[in-house]
């Protein structure tokens, strides 16, 4: 007889926010350096490992310092001919979409791709960070 119980198909607990994205990155001031200027504070670290940053409007991601160095910053996600499972990018809301474009431009920061509509509901655009690591922001319509 067989007495584990099934579970429901549908789990009875749901995600009630987002807490973090763990972002992959091989030099770990440069990158902080890097976020510190999307407006990302360090609110922590865990010794040589990784690290806790945050906007000042609570938007989290931590930064994960175990990445292999490159000579370049593609993405093995985004840039091979095989395209493997895994998060290809993380995605922030931002309220003015212009200023970022200008501020990105006089930073010497290359957008990738965008700004440009993105389904019926955001304007969009993607940049990468030092280690290649996508990045796409949006203004909500």
């Amino acid at each position: 007889m067989n007495t584990t119980p099934t579970a429901p198909l549908i789990c009875p607990v749901h995600a009630t926010a987002y807490e973090h994205v763990g972002i992959r990155v091989s030099d770990p001031d440069r990158a902080r350096r890097f976020y510190e200027r999307l407006g990302f504070r360090e609110e922590l670290r865990f010794d040589d490992y990784a690290n806790e940053m945050a906007t000042p409007a609570g938007v989290r991601i931590n930064l994960v310092f175990n990445a292999a160095t490159r000579t370049d910053a593609t993405n093995v996600l985004q840039d091979g001919p095989v395209k493997l499972p895994g998060i290809t990018h993380v995605a922030f809301v931002v309220d003015d979409l212009d200023a970022l474009v200008t501020w990105l431009q006089a930073a010497g920061i290359a957008i990738t791709e965008g700004p440009g509509p993105i389904g019926p509901r955001r304007v969009g655009l993607f940049f990468r960070d030092p280690d290649g690591n996508v990045l796409e922001f949006n203004q909500l319509l």
